[in-house]
């Protein structure tokens, strides 16, 4: 009855939709599952076509768009996120002007939180090849940063190869994320954003590298807080009684994908569910 306590009104029962090139959009997806417990979400890692670093920007540009296709067409999703930095480099402007439904991507979302927490105005990213050659994140800082704040960036192929092997410690990565992050070093920087969603998992690693004064930026948490705003601006939000409902898919090896998934995520990555693209 309207009035009681425990009458909540369904706004919007459609699912947000989400998707990495694997398992490094999952820290994205923590965030939002913490911070909107009530919205469903479909998550699609492309683990059949990672890493998408080293690709071409057309190649992650065609493959973001045929993601976004599917998750539009199957699960009729109100909001597409972006997590995946290279992809969002890639394809951001074209999806938002593909797509009727909004769009949220990681990259402006992660430089506006890297601003506000300089103390120096020395900052610096680091991200996949394909995202810092880009040049997405200098157009980013340029509108976002503010005068008097310098980015440097490095690109760190590599690192995401060992997040998706569950490889998040050890010499091998220390001494990897040693000699990639030696320009970021060098700059001095007071603030580093982690311009890869897989990054943050190897956090305790690059904070050994870059030193205890330096602060690490990511993301995740930025982007879910656009997401929320986004989604009440737009009334689009779910607030039901009933639970969400959490959906993964990967284009991969499944069985890997839900041990390596639960094991980065959580319990919610019960269960996963295999998508085979259509060989060409």
């Amino acid at each position: 009855m309207v009035g009681s306590a425990n009458y909540i009104t369904s706004v919007d029962e459609r699912p947000i939709g989400m998707f990495d090139s694997g398992f490094g959009g999952l820290t994205v997806a923590r965030a939002v599952i913490d911070l909107l417990p009530n919205e469903h979400l479909v998550y699609f890692g492309d683990t059949g076509r990672y890493p998408y670093g080293s690709k071409s920007q057309a190649d992650v540009r065609e493959f973001a768009i045929e993601i976004a296709d599917h998750l539009v067409e199957t699960y009729n999703i109100k909001m597409l996120v972006i997590a995946c930095n290279t992809a969002a480099a890639a394809a951001f402007e074209q999806l938002e002007a593909r797509l009727s439904i909004p769009v949220v991507g990681v990259i402006d979302a992660g430089v506006k939180a890297l601003a506000k927490v300089t103390q120096t105005g020395r900052t610096g990213v680091i991200g996949t090849v394909g995202a810092i050659d880009s040049g997405a994140y200098d157009v980013a800082f340029a509108e976002f940063a503010g005068e008097g704040l310098e980015l440097a960036s490095a690109a760190c192929p590599g690192l995401v190869e060992f997040v998706e092997r569950g490889e998040t410690s050890g010499r091998q990565v220390a001494l990897l994320t040693e000699r990639l992050l030696a320009p970021i070093v060098k700059a001095d920087v007071d603030a580093l954003l982690l311009g890869c969603t897989h990054y943050p998992f190897l956090a305790r690693t690059i904070a050994d590298v870059v030193g205890a004064a330096v602060t690490l930026v990511s993301s995740a948490d930025e982007t879910a807080f656009e997401i929320r705003d986004r989604l009440g601006q737009l009334d689009l939000r779910r607030e039901s009684l009933s639970d969400a409902q959490h959906r993964f898919l990967s284009s991969g090896d499944i069985s890997w994908f839900e041990d390596l998934g639960r094991r980065l995520l959580g319990p919610e990555l019960a269960t996963a569910h295999s998508h085979e693209w259509p060989r060409p």
